[in-house]
C-alpha cells in the first residue's frame, strides 16, 4: 500500500486528544514548505477556499503551494486547535514569513477542516488576514522546520 492510500491516523471521530494531534501534525508538514509531501495529508480530490483562491486536488495543491513559499520567505507557522466534532476541526493560526524585498508579515487565520474515514482532509477553507510587522516584532525566530516542542503556542504568545 502506498503513502497516498495508507490511512492517516488519527482517524474521525475525533476526541480533544486527537483533534489536537492532527492540528500539530498539519502544523508540522506545513513547516516543512514541502508541497509534495503536505500534499499527501489531502484527498486525491481535496477542495480548498485559501482566500479568494479555489483548488481541487492535490496536484492544484502541489502548485499553489510551491508559489507560496517561493512568496513568503521563511516561512514559520503555528496552529492552534479551536473546535472539533466528528470529522471535522476548526483551527486558528498565524504565521511569520518576509518578501523578496525584505519585508516581513505576520499572518493570521482561521481554517476549517474536513477528513474523510482514512484521516485525509477532503475539504479546506481558509480566510487569512496579513499584517506587516517589523523584524524586530517577530516572535517565530526557531530554525526552519518543525516548532520546538517548548516553543510558545499561540495562546501563549498573546496571539
Amino acid at each position: 500500500m502506498s503513502e497516498q492510500e495508507r490511512p492517516r491516523p488519527p482517524l474521525p471521530p475525533f476526541d480533544a486528544t486527537t483533534a489536537a494531534q492532527k492540528v500539530r501534525m498539519a502544523e508540522d508538514g506545513w513547516n516543512t514548505r514541502d508541497p509534495v509531501r503536505v500534499s499527501l495529508a489531502y484527498t486525491p480530490d481535496s477542495t480548498w477556499r485559501n482566500r479568494a483562491e479555489f483548488l481541487t486536488g492535490r496536484e492544484a495543491i502541489v502548485q499553489f503551494l510551491t508559489r507560496k513559499w517561493n512568496k513568503e520567505l521563511d516561512y514559520r507557522l503555528i496552529k492552534e486547535l479551536w473546535a472539533f466534532h466528528g470529522n471535522r476541526i476548526a483551527v486558528r493560526f498565524a504565521y511569520e514569513w518576509h518578501d523578496d524585498s525584505g519585508h516581513w508579515f505576520r499572518s493570521y487565520g482561521n481554517e476549517n477542516w474536513e477528513f474523510d474515514e482514512h484521516g485525509f482532509m477532503r475539504r479546506r477553507i481558509a480566510s487569512i488576514n496579513d499584517h506587516p510587522i517589523q523584524e524586530s516584532e517577530r516572535k517565530y525566530r526557531w530554525p526552519l522546520g518543525r516548532r520546538p516542542d517548548d516553543h510558545p503556542g499561540l495562546s501563549e504568545l498573546g496571539l
